[in-house]
C-alpha cells in the first residue's frame, strides 16, 4: 500500500550542522496496517511523516502510495490523498470559522466547488451525526467559533476532519502530545473508533511507549534515522513497557536519551 525503499534525508549536508535524520530506510506498509513508531528525540519519527507528507523531499530512494510514485511530488499535490493531524491542536482548523464551516471545507476536500449555496440542510444532518460520535456536545454547537473550544475539543474536530473523506493514509504527529491526560485518552480512543470503522491505514507517531503497545497492530521503534524494532500482531500484543525500555536501551549503548519518553511509558 505505502512502499519506501532506500529513503534517505539529511539537513545541512556539508555543514558543521549537518544531520543524517534517516539512513536507508526501507518499509511496506500495508493497507490497513495501524503502524505507532516511537524513537528518542532526533530518531528521525517525525522527518520521516514530514517525507512521506511532502513537507521535505528525499535526498534518495523512493516512496511509493497505492502504486502512484509521490517521490518529488509537491505537499498540497499529496494532500489529496493524506490526512494529517499535527501536535499543535491549533494548526487542523481556522479558529475564525464556524464549527461547520471547518467541516464543510474537509468535506468537500477533492470536490468541485460552484457558486450555490454554502452548507445544504443535507450536510448539516451528516455534521451534527459525526460530531455526536465525539460525545462532547459539539453537535448543538455548530455555529460555535472553532477559536472558543478547548484544545481537546479542537483536536477532536481535526480528527473529524481528516477522516470525513476516507484518506489513503492517515499521519498521526503526536496528536494528543499537548493534552491533558484525559482528553488525551479521548481523543485516542476516538483515534481507534475511526480507524477501525473505515479500516483507515494510519501511521501515529507517539512519546508514550504505552499508547505504541496499546494502539494499532504494528510498532516500529527508530533510533539515529534507522528502524531498529519491527514488531506486529501477536507478538506486539505481548510487549511490555519494560520489554520496550530493554530494547532502546540495546540500541543506544546503555543509555536512555530521553526522559519524556521514560516518564510516558511509566
Amino acid at each position: 500500500m505505502l512502499v519506501l525503499k532506500n529513503v534517505s534525508k539529511t539537513f545541512n549536508p556539508g555543514t558543521i550542522t549537518e544531520k543524517k535524520a534517516l539512513v536507508d530506510i526501507n518499509l511496506t506498509i500495508e493497507d490497513g496496517d495501524f503502524i505507532t513508531v516511537i524513537g528518542g528525540n532526533g530518531a528521525g519519527k517525525s522527518t520521516l511523516l514530514n517525507l512521506i507528507a511532502g513537507v521535505h523531499q528525499c535526498d534518495g530512494g523512493s516512496i511509493t502510495l497505492d502504486g502512484m510514485n509521490l517521490t518529488g511530488m509537491k505537499e498540497h499535490v499529496r494532500a489529496k490523498y493524506l490526512s494529517r493531524v499535527f501536535q499543535d491542536p491549533m494548526m487542523g482548523t481556522a479558529a475564525n470559522m464556524e464549527i461547520e464551516e471547518n467541516l464543510a471545507m474537509a468535506y468537500r476536500r477533492g470536490k468541485k466547488r460552484g457558486l450555490s449555496w454554502g452548507i445544504y440542510p443535507s450536510e448539516r444532518k451528516i455534521y451534527k451525526e459525526k460530531l455526536a460520535l465525539l460525545g462532547l456536545g459539539l453537535e448543538e454547537r455548530l455555529h460555535s467559533k472553532v477559536g472558543l473550544l478547548s484544545g481537546g475539543q479542537r483536536q477532536a474536530i481535526t480528527l473529524l476532519m481528516a477522516t470525513l473523506q476516507k484518506p489513503s493514509l492517515l499521519l498521526l504527529d503526536e496528536h494528543t502530545a499537548a493534552l491533558d491526560p484525559k482528553t488525551a485518552r479521548k481523543v485516542l480512543e476516538l483515534t481507534q473508533t475511526f480507524v477501525e470503522k473505515d479500516n483507515l491505514t494510519t501511521f501515529m507517531v507517539t512519546h508514550n511507549m504505552r499508547d505504541a503497545i496499546r494502539y494499532g497492530n504494528r510498532l516500529i521503534m527508530m533510533s539515529e534515522g534507522h528502524v531498529v524494532y519491527d514488531v506486529r500482531g501477536e507478538e506486539k500484543k505481548n510487549l511490555e513497557v519494560a520489554d520496550l525500555l530493554k530494547k532502546f536501551e540495546t540500541v543506544s549503548g546503555g543509555g536512555f536519551a530521553n526522559d519524556r519518553m521514560l516518564l510516558s511509558g511509566v
